[in-house]
């Protein structure tokens, strides 16, 4: 036995699987440790939803969706932007009419995450099947829990707890892996805005609505116009100076002969 344990001094080396001691106190320099991420195939889904402007009230918007809702989004941060037609126009700049569409991109990539812990030592003490102590490279010693079940490579023969003895060189290791799963998600708003009412056809007047009244039909007015002036008077003095333009010219002629007779 003596000879036994003289050669494990000298040159025995215990590799341990992926559990194998549980480290109970605080790792120091002599305990490596390293850990490396394994990315595995993402998936992608995106959503698309259409909506159109119905009111713009300060911060706050309400939209008809594609299906007829009315959704009320409201505390929207001036420093949003939306891309409308080419520009970058903020929650003030909607205007009732404007087409929506945001597409929310979630792309979901598993991850697994592995640490590896891996210590040397050479054993100063161990109590089977709990712990042993090990004393490192700068001559302090650590102690560490063995899981329990634990076997150990001690020169091809797979032993236990039991068997270890006090001046064994012994490497330890210890790999966790942990499963993570990383969501991303890509966010884009644009929008176009509402068309410009289509221009009247060319062969058709444009009418200006005006403050002034508007006037009077012409039916109206001829109505409003007699024909003929209403008979105000009679014929008598038309008569009556007739008459006496009659016995006017009967004295001129009167006088007349007188005149010539003489």
């Amino acid at each position: 036995m003596k000879s036994l344990n003289s050669r494990l001094e000298k040159a025995l080396v215990v590799a341990v699987g992926t559990f194998c001691f549980a480290f109970v106190t605080s790792t120091r320099a002599q305990v490596q440790t390293s850990t490396s991420t394994t990315q595995h195939p993402s998936t992608t889904e995106v959503t698309v939803e259409r909506a159109v402007v119905v009111l713009v009230e300060g911060n706050d918007l309400v939209l008809k969706m594609d299906d007829g809702s009315i959704r009320h989004i409201s505390n929207i941060p001036d420093s949003r932007k939306i891309d409308v037609d080419g520009r970058q126009l903020g929650i003030h700049d909607l205007k009732p009419g404007m087409k929506l569409q945001h597409t929310l991109a979630v792309t979901t990539t598993p991850q697994t995450v592995t640490t590896v812990q891996s210590v040397t030592g050479k054993i100063w003490h161990v109590t089977p099947p709990n712990t042993v102590v090990l004393t490192l490279e700068d001559n302090t010693n650590q102690a560490f829990k063995i899981p329990k079940g634990q076997k150990f490579n001690v020169n091809g023969e797979m032993v236990d707890a039991f068997a270890l003895k006090k001046g064994m060189v012994i490497t330890a290791t210890k790999i966790v892996e942990v499963p993570e799963t990383v969501v991303a998600h890509e966010r884009t708003v644009t929008g176009t805005m509402p068309p410009p009412p289509p221009a009247p056809p060319a062969d058709v007047p444009i009418l200006v609505v005006t403050s002034e009244p508007a006037p009077a039909p012409e039916t109206e007015m001829a109505a409003a116009t007699p024909e003929k002036l209403p008979k105000t008077a009679s014929d008598l003095p038309l008569i009556g100076l007739l008459g006496l333009l009659c016995v006017s010219a009967s004295f001129g002629l009167k006088f007349l002969r007188a005149s010539l007779g003489r």
